[in-house]
């Protein structure tokens, strides 16, 4: 089973979007075709209120003609056109669906960050982590959520086994960023969250990409748009992830990311994992 994740900053753009960013998103997603996963999982999708707009679904249906495809949307009093997540898989299967609420502080619950499929002896769930913002305002709520998202994700595992992707929006070890000495107070490598990270793997699940590559360097999946040359430069940071419970791990046959070119922010993870 082949499977991806990728947080695309807004799918509203690249589907609709002429701008040259939208233009190397859809390359992207071209790429994204051609690997034929059977589940693809998108994060940050900043689709309306309403979901996909009949224009939406038309491009949707001829990119992924055999696929399927569910989606969750910021609802009031969250703002209009934020976060958002969406699974899109082969139509032959045929998941549960659910749209899971933690119980997390502040709109947390109604950003549209969290859908779960379930098959008969396994569940493939994906987050958008909130972002603990800038200058850190928003830390104490990501901690409760941190809490709140690992126990959800261990009751999971209580049942059957799991596979959870998303953007995490934290890199783990000093091994996950180029430069962890300047980035100690910065939102997605404060020590709090890190420990979150750490907490959640304690749980009873892998960091799939660390247990198939070990302690390979310079690897990201996520380069800051904003500074021009930080993918040249490879200065990045590794804040997506594929993580399965760890009765699973021995089943992965690969956990990396997609090439996605000159395009900068997240690249897209694969996961190929044998399971029934």
């Amino acid at each position: 089973m082949r499977l991806i994740s990728w947080n695309i900053d807004s799918l509203n753009a690249t589907l609709t979007s002429d701008s040259a960013r939208a233009v190397m998103s859809r390359e992207v997603m071209n790429k994204i075709v051609e690997q034929n996963p059977e589940v693809i999982a998108i994060q940050e999708t900043k689709l309306p209120r309403t979901g996909p707009t009949k224009k939406h679904e038309g491009i949707l249906n001829d990119l992924f003609p055999d696929y399927e495809y569910v989606w969750r949307i910021s609802e009031e009093p969250a703002r209009k056109s934020y976060a958002g997540t969406m699974f899109l898989y082969k139509n032959h299967l045929k998941p549960s669906v659910t749209y899971p609420k933690i119980d997390a502080p502040d709109t947390m619950d109604v950003e549209g960050r969290m859908i779960t499929l379930e098959f008969d002896d396994f569940y493939v769930t994906q987050v958008y982590t909130p972002n603990a913002g800038s200058g850190l305002v928003r830390l104490e709520e990501r901690q409760q959520w941190d809490e709140k998202y690992a126990e959800y994700l261990s009751g999971l595992d209580a049942k059957k086994p799991v596979i959870a992707t998303g953007d995490f929006n934290v890199a783990h070890k000093e091994i996950d960023i180029a430069h962890p000495d300047r980035n100690h107070l910065s939102a997605g490598f404060t020590d709090e969250e890190r420990e979150g990270f750490t907490k959640l793997l304690n749980k009873g699940f892998t960091d799939t990409f660390r247990y198939v590559n070990g302690d390979v360097t310079g690897q990201y999946s996520w380069w800051n748009q904003r500074a021009k040359t930080s993918k040249i430069n490879n200065s990045g940071w590794r804040i997506d992830y594929w993580l399965v419970s760890n009765r699973l791990a021995d089943k992965v046959k690969k956990s990396d990311m997609l090439d996605s070119g000159e395009r900068q922010d997240h690249t897209p993870l694969v996961l190929d994992i044998d399971i029934d």
